[in-house]
């Protein structure tokens, strides 16, 4: 479940839309698309709030536009995708019992992905 971060102005409930920092060394202000995670020293702003961003006097803002090529998914992004589901559908490879370990379970069948296992320990002789 993810959790939709809204504007960081005060009074502001919009969602957020755009990321800004500060480079105090350079006097600049970077206003840049919504950051992936939020970070304590960066701000969050709305569209109507970073569209009317003013920098202090002397001070530059610097306006990145989001690649609206890059905002879909990329082929390389579905490929880890598929790659993912792949490695979580593939079946476990049996665990073998440790060597030693007393009272270890044997698999005595298998059906499809149901095993049929046997306690070592238990009498299987009916008297």
């Amino acid at each position: 479940m993810s959790i939709a971060r809204t504007c960081s102005r005060a009074g502001c409930q919009k969602p957020a839309v755009s990321t800004l920092t500060y480079v105090y060394a350079d006097s600049t202000c970077v206003l840049g698309p919504l950051a992936t995670y939020a970070e304590p020293h960066c701000y969050d702003l709305c569209a109507d709030h970073a569209d009317r961003l003013t920098a202090p006097n002397g001070w530059e803002v610097i306006r990145l536009a989001p690649d609206p090529a890059a905002a879909g998914p990329s082929s390389d992004d579905l490929e880890a995708l598929a790659n993912a589901v792949r490695e979580a559908a593939r079946p476990l490879p049996p665990r073998e019992p440790r060597a030693g370990t007393p009272g270890a379970p044997v698999e005595v069948a298998r059906r499809g992905h149901l095993r049929m296992l046997q306690d070592p320990g238990a009498n299987t002789s009916e008297g």
